[in-house]
């Protein structure tokens, strides 16, 4: 497995690794925003400073997230594996992949927000060290709400001893 950062010409791979494994969520209340980004959407973050990772096994993509570092925070979103990937614990690896990427970064603190509607995910967080630290009503713009976990993880070199 490799995992290596993104650049704005990897915005298809990104993508279609993102539908892929959000295709789930489609019959979700609201379904995943997500699945209304376009190849363009993505390439537009990346070129914007929104960061990705993407995981492959031998040359093909099969996991990815994206990113931003801001201050002393990296706030990770869109983690996502194939469906016929799941399982085998790449999202653990990209996560860690992510935690390296912001220790060398000087970044002490890594967030992500998780739907309370999907506890798997949730239970991937808590089971690499990730705390709950929030919980919240989103409200979308049709107005349907989602609940929210806010979650996050102090990395080890930052912790006070």
């Amino acid at each position: 497995m490799v995992i290596r950062a993104a650049t704005a010409s990897d915005s298809a791979v990104i993508h279609d690794v993102m539908m892929k494994a959000f295709e789930e969520y489609k019959n979700e209340t609201p379904p995943s925003s997500a699945l209304e980004e376009t190849i363009q959407s993505v390439s537009d973050a990346l070129e914007k400073g929104e960061k990705a990772l993407i995981a492959f096994d031998e040359d093909e993509p099969v996991g990815m997230v994206r990113f931003q570092v801001k201050k002393e925070d990296l706030y990770f979103y869109r983690l996502s594996v194939l469906p016929k990937k799941q399982g085998d614990g790449i999202g653990k690896k990209i996560v860690r992949a992510l935690e390296e990427y912001a220790s060398r970064a000087g970044v002490s603190t890594i967030r992500c927000k998780v739907r309370l509607t999907v506890p798997k995910n949730l239970n991937l967080y808590s089971s690499i060290g990730y705390i709950t630290y929030d919980e919240e009503v989103l409200m979308k713009p049709n107005g349907v709400e989602i609940k929210v976990i806010s979650m996050k993880k102090v990395l080890s070199a930052f912790k006070e001893e």
